[in-house]
């Protein structure tokens, strides 16, 4: 009864905080990111040589993620979500179906390194193009032996959609209708027992003007390209290899790709640093209120970031306080409540996925991102009501890497003609309800026992 009370709870949480966001689709988001400043070749000396560099012919991107949560059934509402995006109702009904199989090694769908963190496990997703190839439909990447996939993986380009025949429409004017929004927005943000001074930020979205919005939402984020499958850049997994990758799994060593358009030199070696980071331990502790958060610092970790999403049923204050910016709040409607772990305001959107080098040392240095050293956090008490829930969402940057062949010469009057680049980016992540999710014995109990679920129906009409 107790692990099925949680399962409610948790449940309840996801649905309600799924439900607030959808206030945010109406508003004009501005992302802050500041451009670095790059100096122009030979702008310090009018005199000197600018090396003529001629780009890569192939590219290869290799994205890893260990994602670990402790939410009931996370791995069902993954594989829910995945399914649902591929194939309606009964997509959703089969992916359902396949992520009740735990233990099987099959499953597994590109793109699960970016995704939102409910399922646990150890990610990769790669691919691979070439300028020689725009039309690349296969290639192959020999592996380590440490990867425990075998000596090779089959990369599958999807085939280009068929165009659809256009049709006859009507152009006649159809008057839209809509309803209008209702709550508000209130952030929060930096690590302590208490609510700092002149918190939080609120926002009502149904009052708001468009040049409040542009102010209100400012997020730092600067994601980069990574993997992607798509026609020309064949990609693991794919229809044809869908294992899980190994708990137990290694890239350290030698790994090649190879085809049409691919040079022959195309070998490259990763070692530890780029290797799958381990999963975040996190622990939670209540204190009168606030929420306290330790974790296992992680070697590879550049730093960390946390943010909690969460609301209220009314459209008070969870600390039963109005912001002294707060534009007469709506009387209906729900509150989105969101908290970060920085020092600065930050919604956090665009912070929660992998980000390049340069940025993560900058937001560490203006204490946006928590520093490597760092292993403990507060969440302030009075941000998160009896009332409300929060789903806690936390990150590890590990380093991104970007391996070139041949080295640059070092004499610029020689062109560097560059045969292949690969990018290798690392993050690990975990997602729980704030405040933890109670009993660990009680789970664990509840994993042992043999009952018939639901989901047992699934697994025969849809397959494991």
């Amino acid at each position: 009864m107790k692990l099925r009370h949680v399962q409610a709870k948790s449940q309840a949480a996801i649905t309600l905080c799924c439900s607030l966001v959808a206030l945010l689709s109406t508003s004009t988001l501005t992302f802050a990111a500041e451009q670095s400043k790059v100096s122009k070749p030979g702008s310090a000396n009018p005199k000197s040589i600018n090396q003529i560099i001629k780009p890569p012919i192939a590219y290869a991107y290799i994205d890893l993620a260990t994602n670990s949560s402790d939410l009931p059934g996370g791995n069902l509402i993954e594989a829910a979500s995945k399914g649902g995006k591929s194939g309606g109702l009964f997509g959703a009904l089969g992916g359902l179906a396949r992520g009740a199989v735990g233990s099987s090694d099959r499953g597994n769908t590109f793109g699960n390194t970016k995704a939102m963190g409910f399922a646990s496990g150890r990610f990769m997703d790669v691919s691979v193009n070439s300028v020689k190839n725009s039309g690349l439909a296969e290639a192959t990447q020999t592996l380590p032996s440490g990867m425990n996939l075998g000596e090779s993986l089959k990369l599958v380009a999807p085939i280009p959609d068929k165009p659809v025949a256009s049709t006859p429409v009507d152009d006649s004017p159809v008057e839209p209708s809509y309803e209008k929004p209702k709550g508000k927005i209130s952030l929060y943000w930096g690590c302590g027992e208490n609510i700092r001074a002149g918190q939080p930020r609120t926002i009502d979205v149904a009052n708001a003007s468009i040049d409040e919005y542009a102010k209100f939402f400012v997020a730092r984020g600067k994601t980069t390209k990574g993997a992607r499958s798509q026609p020309g850049s064949p990609a693991w997994p794919n229809k044809d290899d869908d294992r899980k990758v190994p708990e137990t799994a290694s890239l350290v060593g030698q790994h090649s790709f190879v085809g049409n358009g691919i040079p022959d030199s195309f070998k490259l070696n990763l070692a530890a640093a780029q290797d799958l980071m381990p999963a975040i331990e996190l622990s939670q502790t209540k204190n009168e209120g606030s929420v306290r958060l330790e974790w296992k610092s992680i070697d590879q970790a550049r730093g960390y970031f946390i943010s909690v999403l969460g609301g209220q049923a009314s459209g008070a204050q969870s600390n039963g306080t109005k912001s002294s910016g707060d534009k007469t709040s709506s009387a209906e409607g729900a509150e989105l409540v969101i908290w970060t772990s920085s020092e600065l305001a930050d919604f956090g959107f665009g912070l929660t996925d992998y980000q390049p080098n340069a940025d993560v040392d900058k937001w560490v240095h203006e204490k946006v991102i928590l520093p490597p050293s760092v292993t403990k956090c507060e969440v302030p008490k009075g941000i998160f009501g009896e009332r409300g829930g929060g789903i806690l969402r936390m990150i590890a940057y590990g380093a991104e890497t970007v391996f070139v062949h041949p080295p640059r010469p070092t004499d610029p009057k020689v062109t560097w003609e560059q045969e292949w680049q690969a990018k290798v980016r690392l993050k690990s992540t975990t997602t729980s309800i704030l405040g933890g999710m109670g009993d660990a014995e009680t789970r664990k109990k509840d994993k042992e026992e043999k009952k018939k679920k639901p989901t047992d129906l699934l697994k025969g009409l849809f397959g494991g």
